[in-house]
């Protein structure tokens, strides 16, 4: 018996010291950090800024650019105000370790990058807390970023570099992102950023949502650098080779004469020559769609271009085997009428391809 009452003995003192040990680690951890704060009322307006500082690259057949930039969040927390005798003080300002010391004791919007790919190669934290509550919190990362490219006006389009954000946690109705002239003023590009072969422009604030579960939506805003790509090397490497290239069936045409309607020069060698234009589009073709993938798979001014040079050929090609080779048009309407048709075409087809080239060209520029 006293065996047992020992046993129960070590046991209770066993389970007296477990639980005074979970309290005393429970008293350790930290403090939860605090809710919402819904002094002002519901949702929490955090006011967003995005500067640019710098541009590393972009990079249209990724859909992706690399950048440093800031992101300032600001909103209102009355319950870190002090008092009225020190209402007129200057700001607590904090930065790197002990601003994020200072986040776990105070409530901070959790606002995604949604576009950002993988993890931020730098990342460093700003804060500053205002006397009347204000918490101004800025996050400067150095990271890549995914956005939607249009070349539908390549080389004369323009794109916008998108840093998307949204709180993902909480609904709208909780946390809303919105932004105001002081954070318009602060969201621009750096005097010093620059990229290569483009012009950077202003940057653009707009408000969007993303979708929910049971109907909720999630509160984001997406900051928009504009960037206006430089054409002139664009034009030089390969607008003049594709129009010099239109050169080749239009010479599959010119370089033929006609006397009384017979036709002086046999049909082989101006199929050589276009068969070997063929052969340098289609070259030119792959290197262009090499450097500029995204150029092959949809519709712009160099896949237009590159129609209508096919084009060209196409028709030279037919010419030279109704007309020169088989003589279709003076068999059946007379030499007389085949004479006035090559006349009329050695003006008509350059004439068709000038302005149909010329057209893609302004309609891009427009």
């Amino acid at each position: 018996m006293s065996a047992i009452l020992t046993v129960v003995r070590y046991a209770t003192l066993a389970w007296m010291f477990w639980v005074t040990a979970a309290f005393a680690t429970a008293m350790a951890a930290d403090p939860p950090r605090p809710g919402v704060p819904t002094g002002k009322g519901l949702p929490v307006q955090v006011k967003v800024g995005v500067a640019f500082l710098a541009i590393e690259s972009f990079s249209e057949n990724t859909g992706s650019f690399k950048a440093t930039v800031d992101l300032r969040l600001r909103w209102v927390d009355i319950r870190l105000r002090k008092p009225a005798a020190e209402a007129n003080g200057p700001p607590k300002v904090l930065r790197g370790a002990d601003a994020q010391a200072q986040l776990t004791e105070l409530w901070a919007p959790n606002v995604d990058v949604v576009n950002q790919r993988g993890d931020s190669s730098y990342s460093a934290l700003g804060l500053r807390l205002y006397p009347d509550g204000q918490v101004e919190l800025t996050r400067r990362i150095t990271g890549e970023f995914a956005v939607p490219v249009d070349v539908g006006r390549f080389p004369f389009d323009r794109q916008d570099l998108r840093i998307e954000l949204a709180v993902r946690d909480q609904t709208a109705d909780v946390v809303a992102l919105e932004y105001e002239q002081d954070d318009l003023d602060f969201s621009r590009p750096a005097r010093s950023a620059s990229l290569d072969g483009w012009e950077i422009g202003p940057v653009e604030l707009a408000a969007e949502s993303l979708p929910g579960w049971y109907g909720a939506t999630h509160s984001g805003v997406v900051a928009s650098l504009e960037i206006k790509r430089v054409p002139a090397p664009i034009i030089a490497s390969i607008f003049i080779p594709l129009f010099a290239s239109l050169l080749i069936p239009l010479l599959g045409i010119w370089l033929n004469r006609v006397e009384d309607g017979v036709f002086q020069i046999e049909t082989f060698e101006f199929v050589n020559l276009i068969v070997g234009g063929l052969f340098a589009v289609i070259a030119l073709n792959f290197t262009v769609n090499s450097t500029y993938q995204l150029l092959g798979s949809g519709d712009n001014p160099v896949s237009r271009l590159f129609a209508l040079n096919y084009m060209a050929l196409g028709i030279a090609l037919m010419i030279n085997v109704l007309m020169f080779r088989f003589n279709v048009v003076g068999r059946w309407f007379g030499r007389y009428v085949q004479e006035q048709l090559y006349l009329f075409l050695i003006w008509a087809v350059p004439l068709l391809m000038l302005v149909t080239g010329a057209s893609v060209i302004l309609v891009a520029m427009a």
